[in-house]
């Protein structure tokens, strides 16, 4: 049933990276990504949330869900003891997630985007996936003319996913989706 179960999410994540590698998306919506943020947080334990009121941008709700769940899969993954999402508007929305785990080196932050892609410590069955998360996230982010990224400071210890995306004022927001 376990292995069922894994093939189904596999046989999900790559009909995702089809239909987006396609660009068949639908029309898209005005998203309130804080509400999204919030949705995504309340079901998870160690992740707390930092964000503005309300931070419009243009998008379909799921795939933006999609995009900060599958962040916040891989953080909880790696995690020690905390993750934290960070979400700031203004003329970009800046998404970040970041947890205190052991980080990724320098010379994979970029490969880590990569389908299929699973560093040493993740290559498990139990800890890991199939190494499509990321790289589903970065096509959903890019797909809403966006940016995401692998970034280190030196304020803690792990990595920091950082996700940039338009956004839209409220006043040409008719419909919100949230």
């Amino acid at each position: 049933l376990e292995d069922a179960e894994r093939l189904q999410e596999l046989t999900t994540d790559l009909l995702l990276l089809a239909r987006l590698d396609a660009d068949a998306l639908d029309k898209q919506d005005t998203v309130d990504l804080t509400a999204v943020a919030h949705r995504e947080v309340s079901r998870r334990a160690m992740v707390t949330l930092e964000a503005d009121d309300q931070v419009l941008v243009p998008g379909r709700r799921a795939q933006l869900s999609r995009l900060l769940g599958n962040l916040l899969d891989n953080a909880e993954r790696h995690a020690t003891s905390t993750v934290t999402v960070r979400l700031r508007g203004g003329p970009s929305a800046v998404l970040e997630v970041t947890d205190d785990g052991p980080g990724i080196p320098l010379q994979d932050r970029e490969r880590v985007f990569d389908r299929f892609t699973r560093l040493d410590d993740a290559r498990t069955r139990d800890a890991g996936g199939a190494g499509l998360g990321l790289a589903i996230a970065r096509l959903i982010a890019s797909r809403q003319q966006g940016t995401l990224e692998a970034a280190y400071t030196a304020e803690f210890r792990g990595i920091r996913f950082v996700a940039t995306l338009p956004t839209r004022a409220p006043a040409s927001a008719a419909k919100v989706s949230t």
